[in-house]
């Protein structure tokens, strides 16, 4: 058995690694949003920045891992082989939600998961222990230290709507304040601003970065928190004048020197009090291991009460998790993946919007329109019309060469952000009030981009369900860490070692598959950002070689898909027909990537060519009528064989089978006319596509016939009308774009000739 809990505490502390890994590429949001999103420097010189502060934070941490010692359960109640049951289905539940989350790009609470985990774990081992008692399980209140969890859920929630509602205030009021022309008032107000956030960080590092680290003493604490008022009046005068020294005698812009500092104090407060979120229940096991060795008892007989007493972490363990921590922030894609959900969904230009717009958004915004007018109502028309002014957007900037990208917010908004989270933060801290940073950081900045209106009438109903869908998230954080951390513990408690070697391979499994899953969708995202990017007019010659390119796939997955169709209904396989319908789900998500090229490909085509432009829709819109053709073939034999209508006689099977093998024919045809440029054929694929509407005349016709002569019954007359109705339209959606092609080639042709002629 000792082997057994040996083995238990090296695999916590691998947990841990990855655990740490999984956990700062979601919280990196908490931190980097600001910076990442005004693009106040580039990207190193943030990162940089960032890891500083995380080193720091960790370097200096207290390492008093409360939570995980007692501040859910009471370990005094628990001997040292439940504990360990406890500690181990929480690390592997945490890997597998928070990677889940990072894989999805969708920022979450790394406290709430902890703590929802211990919750879960230690009362699925405590109602075992009592049923195995005998006892009543009112007695679970002696086990859980329900009012402490308590506390830390609710404060967690509460913060999310405070946070939300300064946020939105305070952006209101620095957008008033400075405009989006901020540069032209940074002379008279710049550094009286500065100086107001640089002491609320400064305060916030006192105050919760530095928050029990071993070089500061408790005098010293004890000093900030009875002279808080004087602190912050020294604080503010000293910033102050600095700021206008710097921004007076080297013309920088300070709002970049808050929003680089405030990047280092939340990196530096991240590190210094989430560490215990990632590797506080590897040290407590570890912690419990070395008293019980020490003890001599049995597993199932020491009790754990010393984890109730404080003990300071290691130095070289804090390190080494700071390295860690660094590492993942510059070398993990999902890190970037979970911070580009909150700066797109604050961004102050539109795009392509992520999220898809749901009811509750929609009533959100038309209640939220009709209140905004009904103050409006109420307030001087001579105010709104001044507020109008500060509240005009500045036009981007001509992009240079090679430059891509503007920024997602301007440094006013950002510096807003971080000011406002740290402020709450820290008064929170002072308070001993336990909050999410996460929460906090992420319901600040869509207050301030609410504020700020990123979220105008074309991108409102967008961005506020995919605020929705995080929020929602976090409750499924709960809900999840809860449920999975008892399930697991249950399964270690029951079957001990299987359970401990099924559960890490399922994680190892798990992981993976999203580790698969995310490089797809990050293959996808980074060749949409390619197409985005690209600043230079496209010739109309590329436009009909890329968009050709794209539509002979297109062909060659409708040849899939009708050819998998229709044998599914002559053979009643359902394989085929699932293979059918994998092939529709591809087309159509190429139908939507081309939908959302359409507004920049006819943008960035050249001024001069607009049949080029107008193909480009064209094809949009030729592609949706080929798709829904062969989606309704599928859907009709789909249909027909789930329902075990019955089959098509051999003589409609052998019919229908050639059709198919010509239109084959024919769509391959057409793709080679499209890949090779050969459009001087057109007249053959015109051909080819009226001996095919001549060949479907004589199936309708044949049908017709069999139903006057009582051969064909209702169902499979409106079947087989419906499958040669749709082919033909299908045939002649394939012809148009032939027909297309040609004369956009012909437009490019001539005005080639006339360039030359005018030289």
């Amino acid at each position: 058995m000792p082997d057994l809990y040996l083995i238990i505490v090296i695999l916590l502390f691998v947990l841990a690694i990855s655990d740490l890994i999984v956990g700062v590429s979601n919280d990196a949001v908490n931190f980097l949003n600001s910076a990442i999103g005004s693009k106040v420097a580039p990207r190193n010189a943030i990162m940089i920045v960032a890891s500083l502060g995380i080193f720091v934070g960790a370097t200096f941490s207290s390492g008093m891992m409360e939570v995980a010692r007692k501040g859910i359960f009471n370990p005094e109640f628990f001997v040292f082989a439940e504990v360990m049951v406890i500690f181990l289905a929480v690390m592997l539940t945490d890997i597998i939600l928070l990677d889940l989350f990072n894989t999805f790009g969708m920022p979450t609470s790394t406290t709430v998961s902890i703590v929802f985990e211990l919750l879960g774990a230690a009362v699925a081992v405590s109602l075992l222990k009592i049923a195995a008692a005998g006892d009543s399980f009112s007695t679970l209140a002696q086990y859980i230290n329900s009012s402490s969890a308590l506390a830390i859920i609710s404060g967690i929630f509460i913060s999310v709507g405070i946070a939300f509602v300064v946020g939105t205030f305070l952006q209101y009021v620095s957008r008033l304040l400075f405009t989006f022309q901020y540069e032209r008032r940074m002379d008279w107000v710049g550094s009286l601003w500065a100086g107001l956030a640089l002491t609320f960080l400064t305060y916030f590092l006192l105050i919760k970065g530095i928050k029990g680290a071993s070089f500061v003493s408790e005098a010293f604490v004890d000093w900030v928190k009875h002279n808080t008022l004087l602190l912050i009046f020294i604080s503010f005068l000293l910033w102050s004048v600095v700021m206008q020294a710097v921004l007076m005698i080297f013309k920088v812009n300070i709002l970049r020197i808050v929003v680089l500092f405030g990047t280092f104090s939340l990196a530096m407060a991240f590190a210094g009090n989430d560490l215990v979120n990632f590797i506080g229940v590897p040290i407590a096991g570890f912690e419990s291991f070395n008293a019980w060795s020490a003890s001599g008892a049995e597993a199932e007989e020491f009790n754990m009460a010393v984890l109730g007493h404080p003990v300071r972490t290691k130095t070289i363990l804090l390190l080494l998790a700071g390295i860690v921590m660094i590492l993942t922030l510059w070398f993990s894609k999902k890190a970037q993946s979970v911070t580009e959900t909150e700066v797109n969904l604050g961004r102050q230009d539109e795009g392509a919007e992520r999220f898809p717009p749901n009811a509750l958004s929609r009533g959100i915004v038309r209640y939220s329109r009709q209140i905004s007018m009904g103050v409006q109502k109420l307030l001087p028309n001579s105010w709104l019309e001044k507020a109008e002014e500060s509240f005009q957007p500045v036009e981007q900037e001509v992009k240079k060469e090679g430059e891509h990208d503007p920024a997602a917010f301007d440094l006013v908004r950002a510096s807003v952000n971080l000011t406002v989270a740290s402020m709450l933060i820290a008064f929170a801290t002072s308070l001993k009030l336990p909050l999410s940073t996460t929460y906090v950081s992420f319901m600040v900045a869509m207050g301030t981009s609410l504020a700020d209106r990123a979220w105008g009438r074309d991108s409102a109903v967008y961005r506020v369900a995919g605020v929705l869908n995080v929020i929602a998230g976090w409750f499924l954080t709960a809900f999840i860490a809860f449920s999975v951390s008892a399930l697991f513990a249950w399964a270690i408690y029951t079957f001990g070692g299987w359970a401990i070697g099924f559960l890490v391979l399922l994680a190892v499994a798990l992981i993976s598959r999203t580790f698969l899953l995310h490089r797809l969708r990050e293959k996808e995202k980074a060749e949409e950002e390619s197409f985005e990017r690209q600043a230079q007019a496209i010739p109309a010659v590329q436009v009909l070689k890329d968009s050709s390119s794209g539509i002979k796939q297109t062909l060659a997955g409708i040849k899939t898909a009708l050819h998998d169709s229709l044998f599914g209904l002559l053979q009643e396989d359902e394989l085929l027909l699932e293979r059918a319908e994998q092939a529709i789900l591809q087309l159509e998500k190429g139908n939507k990537k081309l939908r959302k090229r359409l507004f920049s490909a006819i943008r960035r085509i050249e001024e001069d060519n607009a049949e080029a432009s107008r193909a480009y829709l064209l094809v949009y819109d030729l592609e949706q009528d080929i798709l829904q053709s062969v989606k309704l073939i599928f859907d009709a034999c789909r249909e027909h064989v789930q329902n075990v209508h019955k089959p098509l006689d051999d003589e409609q099977g052998e019919l229908l089978y050639r059709m198919q093998e010509e239109v084959s024919d024919y769509l391959q045809n057409v793709a080679e006319v499209l890949g090779n440029g050969t459009y001087h054929i057109v007249d053959d694929i015109l051909e080819e596509k009226r001996n095919l509407f001549l060949h479907l005349e004589k199936l309708i016709n044949h049908q017709v016939e069999g139903v006057k002569a009582r051969k064909y019954g209702r169902r499979n007359s409106m079947l087989y009308f419906s499958l040669l109705l749709e082919l033909k339209d299908l045939i002649a959606v394939a012809a148009r774009f032939v027909k297309l092609y040609s004369r956009v080639h012909q437009s490019v042709l001539k005005e080639e000739l006339s360039l030359m002629v005018g030289k």
